[in-house]
């Protein structure tokens, strides 16, 4: 199975972005299963029409999303859903939340802070 994406130079989003979110995306969706291996920086990069650095920076926002892991020179490989991304996730939630308490805010104030952030990422 190849790994085809296109990026749209005219998009809004960065062409880092847009290959972090579609390749984010299928693996989630099961479409790139677990264990797939994603081409080579360079490869992919020359088969975009994009700097290396570009495809390596949606490499490691992908691995710090938990949804790639890089195996040394043997590659990167899409990974295990779930664990990587629950922990990170209560990891950001605590985090919030102890900052919250820091700068004065009451849990209902912290409360609506976070519903307002969801909403605007996830819509409504």
């Amino acid at each position: 199975m190849a790994l085809h994406l296109t990026v749209d130079p005219d998009a809004p989003e960065p062409p880092y972005e847009q290959i972090r979110a579609r390749i984010a995306e299928r693996a989630r969706s099961g479409a790139l299963p677990v264990g797939y291996k994603l081409p080579t920086v360079r490869g992919f990069a020359e088969e975009l029409g994009l700097a290396a650095n570009t495809v390596a920076k949606a490499y490691r926002a992908l691995e710090a999303d938990g949804v790639v892991e890089t195996r040394g020179r043997n590659g990167t490989f899409v990974a295990a859903p779930g664990d990587t991304a629950e922990r990170e996730t209560a990891a950001a939630a605590r985090a919030y939340a102890e900052r919250a308490h820091r700068l004065g805010a009451d849990r209902a104030a912290a409360l609506a802070a976070v519903t307002d952030a969801l909403r605007a990422v996830y819509g409504d």
